[in-house]
């Protein structure tokens, strides 16, 4: 009896045991997985280049003055159409007048001073003439004559003096019309005053820097924009490209440009670069303003067609249970870029086609590394696929060549039996290729 008891005690020991391991694993083993898909299939893919810019006028003179003064009137205000050399304002004259009449004056003085001068000169030459021939006659002594002609050398240098004051009263009397004229503020081009920025009355200071009166555009039926382009972009721009912008003050309206120049002087602003992308623009009916803001799109390259996936598919990075095959498509992957590598310098040889390069010889053009899709096709279990992959716009990706065909399940993700979305094994990191 007791016997009977301890077997049944182990017996019942050894089915607790099973139970509680039973429970154990089910509690603990791994939700099965499944997966997100998507079909590849035939896009139309726009590449394009995104950017924001403002509008200006192909030429903006600002109009400033060389003068110190006050404003004594404005003949030109915002939005007023202008001439060459139209007077757009005047700085009271006053005190550049008086400053003329001064400089006159010593100019007068200046040259009544060479007159003198002269004639003191043409008094001297004669003196002279008479003591040397009284000399000659030995009726005046040699003192006499040295002294006349000591009297001629300094009239005659006054004279010199005298026309070198008179070069410089000159001088400063241009320099004092020239101020003069100053105090009248024409416009240097035809155009439309933009801005305005001193009134009647306010006194302005020209001691170190011309300020600025007005703000001129010459020309608003052909504007610009100035884009910023970041320089992970700018390599695929190049000149005469179209490319459409949109304002706020028009919501839904594109309006249309074109690629005049990219400028190569960098800006930096914390740490980002970028580069200035000029784009003309017809504005004939004069609906754009200076200094809007555009949002433009420049369409560099698009495909019609195009067998595409989505961008999702070429992060994907595969589960610990799909690790041998990952490794079969590293390997599958290695010939797959030797063929590649074969063709690219086969075809690199005039008439070589069909035929490897020559050893020792690298081919022109070697492409870039294939990349690798995980396709279902046939049972739940995905498949690696190496591809090249071509244009994308941000969302898809359009494959040039590959095992792919049009309607292949793509895998994007991995999915809990639940649905949730699974973790990644800790220390993996997704590439991000865009």
């Amino acid at each position: 009896m007791t016997k009977r008891l301890v077997w049944l005690a182990l017996l019942l020991v050894l089915v607790g045991a099973g139970v509680g391991v039973w429970f154990y694993r089910e509690k603990h083993r791994p939700p099965e997985v499944t997966y997100k898909t998507a079909p590849a299939e035939k896009r139309h893919i726009v590449g394009k280049v995104t950017a924001s810019g403002t509008l200006s006028a192909l030429v903006t003179v600002q109009v400033g003055t060389q003068v110190s003064g006050r404003i004594q009137r404005l003949y030109a205000d915002f939005n007023s159409h202008v001439k060459k050399g139209e007077l757009v304002a005047k700085i009271d004259p006053q005190l550049f007048e008086a400053s003329v009449q001064q400089a006159q004056a010593n100019y007068l003085q200046a040259k009544a001073g060479v007159v003198t001068a002269k004639a003191n000169a043409l008094n001297a030459d004669r003196q002279y003439a008479r003591t040397l021939s009284l000399k000659e006659a030995n009726l005046a002594a040699q003192q006499d004559l040295d002294t006349a002609e000591a009297n001629v050398a300094t009239t005659h240098a006054s004279v010199d003096a005298a026309q070198a004051q008179l070069a410089q009263a000159a001088a400063q009397l241009n320099t004092a019309q020239v101020n003069l004229s100053y105090t009248s503020i024409v416009s240097p081009i035809d155009g439309v005053v933009i801005s305005r920025s001193v009134d009647t009355g306010q006194t302005v200071a020209a001691s170190l820097s011309a300020p600025t009166l007005f703000t001129i555009a010459q020309d608003l039926t052909k504007m610009q924009v100035d884009t910023n382009v970041s320089e992970g972009d700018v390599g695929r721009l190049k000149v005469d490209m179209s490319t459409y912008f949109t304002v706020d003050s028009y919501p839904g309206q594109r309006f249309q440009g074109s690629i005049r120049q990219i400028r190569n002087a960098a800006t930096t602003v914390s740490n980002v670069v970028t580069y200035d992308a000029v784009i003309d623009v017809d504005n004939s009916d004069l609906r754009l303003r200076p200094g809007m803001t555009a949002n433009v799109t420049i369409v560099y390259d698009e495909r019609h067609g195009a067998l595409a996936v989505p961008n999702a598919a070429l992060r994907f990075r595969p589960p610990a249970s799909l690790a041998g095959s990952s490794s079969a498509a590293g390997a599958g992957s290695g010939e797959w870029r030797r063929r590649r590598h074969g063709a690219a310098a086969a075809s690199a040889i005039p008439g070589g086609e069909g035929r490897e390069a020559p050893e020792g010889k690298e081919p022109k053009e070697v492409r870039e590394e294939p990349k690798t899709l995980w396709v279902v096709r046939g049972g739940a279990t995905p498949q690696p696929v190496s591809v090249h992959t071509g244009l994308t716009d941000g969302t898809v990706t359009e494959i040039v060549d590959g095992d792919l065909k049009e309607g292949d399940q793509v895998v994007i993700d991995t999915l809990n039996g639940d649905g949730s979305p699974q973790t990644a094994p800790a220390g993996t990191s997704v590439r991000r290729l865009f």
